[in-house]
């Protein structure tokens, strides 16, 4: 199965071909169960039994064996779903697995597949972000240094959990989507962090203001870039449609 074709067959979904599209919807993808938005594979069949079928492109085509870097001594095989009885969490976001997941036998770490593929370096051109294993610094949004991956700055002074950030995006389409109360809307955009604000109440006295200043610039461009990789499309096209949906 080529990750070009624009149609193709998966076995969890056998009696109907899935197309290619793309959406600025979000959708629940009924892999891995978690949600998406941009690139994925449909089916609209008229007499399929579901309304709607969809699966994230890393979904749909995921590689049955993968390594991460973050755990060089295992290796990752590909599952439509969680092995054994037990609750199973992914070791990046700290959702748990209720789907498609990559699990390592020997170690016992599970990934969602999104989050297997997330990239290394999160790059808007003018700022990087970086992907970590461990956060060097209290999050931005939570204040903790609990356990899941993160993306860093590069000055090291805006550190950011993955599950944060899906929780934040989680609540923003609840409220807007859902059509709850505005003001629902507005608390949580005011729960979106904010690197300005962050450094300067985190200055520690040794970070001059002209790196500050730098990295306070990027702040914006971190939620975007970080929930468009998240959700397995991170192209400027769905980081400027996440961006839209944080910013309202």
């Amino acid at each position: 199965m080529k990750i070009s074709e624009k149609e193709i067959s998966h076995p969890i979904h056998p009696h109907h071909k899935l197309k290619l599209e793309y959406t600025e919807i979000p959708f629940t993808c009924d892999g891995c169960k978690e949600a998406g938005i941009g690139l994925k594979y449909s089916c609209h069949h008229e007499y399929c039994n579901s309304d709607q079928f969809d699966l994230h492109k890393v979904c749909a085509v995921a590689t049955p064996i993968i390594n991460i870097s973050f755990y060089r001594k295992c290796i990752f095989e590909f599952h439509h779903h969680p092995p054994g009885e037990e609750k199973r969490i992914c070791d990046a976001c700290r959702n748990e697995a209720l789907g498609f997941v990559y699990h390592c036998k020997r170690c016992g770490f599970d990934l969602h597949p999104c989050c297997a593929n997330l990239p290394q370096v999160l790059d808007d051109g003018e700022h990087n972000l970086y992907l970590c294993h461990k956060l060097s610094g209290a999050c931005h949004r939570c204040g903790g240094k609990g356990p899941g991956w993160s993306y860093r700055s590069r000055c090291e002074t805006y550190n950011l959990h993955l599950s944060c950030v899906k929780e934040l995006l989680v609540e923003s389409w609840e409220a807007m989507y859902l059509k709850v109360d505005k003001n629902k809307v507005r608390e949580i955009q005011t729960r979106i962090p904010s690197l300005e604000a962050a450094t300067l109440a985190n200055n520690h006295g040794g970070i001059r203001g002209g790196k500050i200043s730098r990295c306070c610039k990027m702040a914006g461009g971190a939620i975007r870039l970080i929930v468009s990789a998240i959700l397995g499309d991170p192209t400027s096209i769905i980081a400027a449609v996440v961006e839209g949906f944080i910013s309202k």
